[in-house]
């Protein structure tokens, strides 16, 4: 919830203007929903937008919300479920995440889907049990088929806003631990093809390092992003 609408724009222009990105990365913006329509008529190949929430149902009584198709009209390319912050400030629960997924799949969107313990499992060292059944209760009823819309990205909690980073091995282990659970559930094709990302304080202090990670595919980028050098930098350390 940052920037005011001419804030957006120019923040967004200046992404734009560089037409230098490597064929390889594909960059995502999130704005607030307010936005979506008018970054939409900006945006290129190299840089799409996507909705920061939706609602699972396609219409209805639902004050305040938007629908997939509402957020598809005004130009998101992506959608974003399971967020830490939609699921500890406004309660999204694995039942409801799965809706959500249902409910992308159902239009044939594109999606990021996030997972991630807090600093309590951590330091108890029940961080895999953790993810993993957060994948498994939203994410995993899907076919291979319709697996394939998804990316997942790996949030650390702890380490979201913090100033805490996730050491490079602990990034790695959770995100190659996410791989093979997708290879045993799926097969070893339909995990190689699917993005993991790293999302937790990836600055462009750390971003060259934690993308040198065998299973860290790209980064879900927060603070750094309100700024387009820093975004910059780290798009490119990939």
């Amino acid at each position: 919830m940052n920037l005011l609408p001419n804030e957006a724009e120019a923040l967004f222009n200046e992404l734009i203007i560089k037409t230098d990105w490597p064929s390889h990365i594909q960059v995502i913006v999130f704005p607030p929903a307010i936005y979506l329509s008018r970054l939409n008529e900006l945006k290129d190949n190299h840089v799409l937008v996507g909705a920061q929430n939706f609602y699972p149902s396609e219409s209805g009584a639902f004050t305040g919300e938007i629908s997939v198709t509402q957020a598809k009209t005004v130009g998101a390319d992506y959608l974003l479920i399971g967020h830490s912050e939609r699921r500890a400030y406004f309660g999204e629960h694995a039942d409801f995440l799965k809706e959500k997924v249902d409910a992308s799949i159902d239009q044939r969107s594109p999606f990021i889907f996030c997972c991630g313990e807090p600093i309590t499992i951590r330091e108890v060292g029940e961080e895999l049990d953790f993810v993993k059944k957060q994948l498994e209760d939203s994410l995993f009823h899907l076919s291979k088929e319709d697996l394939l819309f998804a990316t997942i990205a790996y949030e650390p909690v702890w380490a979201i806003g913090t100033g805490k980073t996730a050491t490079t091995q602990q990034a790695e282990d959770m995100q190659s631990a996410i791989r093979s659970w997708i290879a045993e559930k799926y097969d070893i094709d339909v995990a190689d093809k699917i993005s993991i990302l790293y999302g937790g304080s990836c600055s462009p202090e750390n971003a060259k390092e934690l993308f040198a990670c065998p299973n860290v595919d790209g980064g879900l980028i927060g603070g750094a992003s309100l700024k387009s050098e820093s975004f910059i930098q780290i798009a490119e350390a990939l």
